[in-house]
């Protein structure tokens, strides 16, 4: 058992000694500010205060974050230490830096309850981040942090039991528009057609060639091949617009397909566009798919990564989702909470962990492609780069795929074979 003394505890550093010792390194642990206690442990000490302690124990001298009631601006200054970049560096204790103040700060998301700069769609700009200015975005720093801290805690405490995760790999699909011709109805092919004539559409409708988006039985394949089990979440708004293109839910084929994918495998919601204002729309559309495959839909990713803290995420809780898998960049790949695994959210506004589990994604094929201007071959460079990333520091490699690009849609020539590929180099 490790003693984690402190002179003052509070909710925030409860979640973050819950979070690195507990959930990633796997110790128990004890939180006391007692002196008496302190001095009756005959065990491991973990000593997160500025006091010196006249016993044997790790010291870690805190920056002051984690004992703040309030969300306030926070001097960020990087260095390298122990061939990891870090910051809040402080003086006297065994690690340069407040390990765990710096790791509370970057999955909290802290700087984005912070004023900070939007992006065209509302969403925060990853150009506002730390990761990004300081260029550890493509990292997963807080997971080194984890490894490093390991080390240095076994070093110190050889009878210490530490037992860190284990690397998984979950793929995960966002179907958005299901079909590109077939099941849209008649008015919407032809006005379509109108925009841009296209015999394919035409053979498409008439059952001769197969939808550009359908890579359902691609992926079925290799999800039984390989032994997969992945996430499909489902846009089922009824409230057609600019963001909501999808195939209306109301259709038998659209609720074939959900059902389909719900015997398979797991399946959530992807609350639309319109319901980021308006939570009576997303449990419309939570109750409707809820009804559609007869149980409790419990996970969720937000369209068009489309969120904001702490309002998005309250309106979840409030709509009882409980798994979350929004956390990561639309415009950039890497990691937005620096952390290669899932962490119960944080809500600074009311100082509480909640039981909201957010999972973080660090490769999405849309960014790839529409941001970031990559081709096939690049993507594939890009998906190994974080796989090995998520792997070194046994984390949870998450990836986000649409339909779309796993079909025949010759703008996307050469992702199906990529992705099957690169399935087969990382299952085998």
């Amino acid at each position: 058992m490790l003693l984690v003394y402190t002179h003052t505890i509070t909710p925030r550093l409860l979640y973050i000694c819950e979070f690195i010792l507990k959930e990633q390194l796997g110790i128990s642990f004890v939180v006391t500010d007692q002196q008496e206690i302190l001095n009756n442990h005959t065990g491991p000490i973990l000593n997160y205060s500025l006091e010196k302690i006249d016993r044997n124990c790790l010291h870690i001298a805190p920056q002051g974050i984690l004992f703040q009631k309030s969300i306030e601006q926070q001097q960020v200054d990087c260095f390298e230490t122990d061939h990891c970049t870090a910051f809040f560096k402080t003086n006297g204790g065994d690690l340069t830096f407040d390990i765990f103040g710096a790791s509370f700060f970057l999955i909290s998301r802290y700087e984005e309850y912070l004023p900070h700069q939007k992006d065209a769609f509302g969403r925060y700009d990853h150009h506002s981040s730390v990761a990004h200015r300081n260029g550890f975005l493509q990292r997963p720093l807080v997971s080194q942090w984890m490894v490093l801290l390991g080390r240095i805690l076994k070093e110190k405490f050889p009878s210490l039991s530490i037992e860190p995760g284990h690397f998984q790999f979950k793929p995960t699909y966002d179907i958005d528009i299901a079909w590109s011709y077939k099941n849209k109805g008649v008015i919407r092919n032809m006005v379509g057609f109108c925009r841009k004539p296209s015999v394919y559409r035409l053979k498409v409708m008439l059952g001769i060639e197969k939808d550009p988006f359908d890579s359902y039985d691609f992926l079925d394949r290799l999800h039984q091949e390989y032994s997969l089990h992945p996430i499909y979440f489902f846009l089922v708004s009824h409230l057609m617009g600019r963001y909501d293109k999808n195939i209306s839910p109301f259709k038998k084929s659209m609720r074939r397909l959900i059902q389909h994918h719900d015997r398979r495998y797991t399946i959530g919601i992807h609350p639309s566009w319109k319901s980021n204002k308006a939570i009576y729309i997303l449990q419309k559309e939570k109750r409707r798919l809820t009804r559609l495959v007869k149980h409790d839909i419990i996970s969720s990713r937000q369209h068009y990564i489309k969120f904001s803290l702490p309002d998005t995420y309250q309106r979840l809780i409030q709509t009882n989702i409980h798994e979350e898998y929004s956390m990561g960049y639309p415009s950039t790949n890497g990691f937005r909470a620096s952390v290669a695994s899932s962490f119960y959210w944080y809500d600074l506004s009311k100082e509480e962990k909640t039981t909201l589990r957010l999972h973080p994604f660090c490769f999405m094929d849309a960014t790839c492609f529409y941001y970031q201007k990559k081709s096939a071959e690049e993507a594939f460079s890009e998906l190994m780069y974080y796989y090995e990333e998520c792997k070194k520091v046994q984390g949870s490699f998450i990836t986000i795929f649409h339909n779309n690009f796993l079909g025949t849609d010759p703008q996307f020539e050469g992702w199906q074979e990529m992705y099957a590929r690169f399935i087969s180099q990382v299952q085998r």
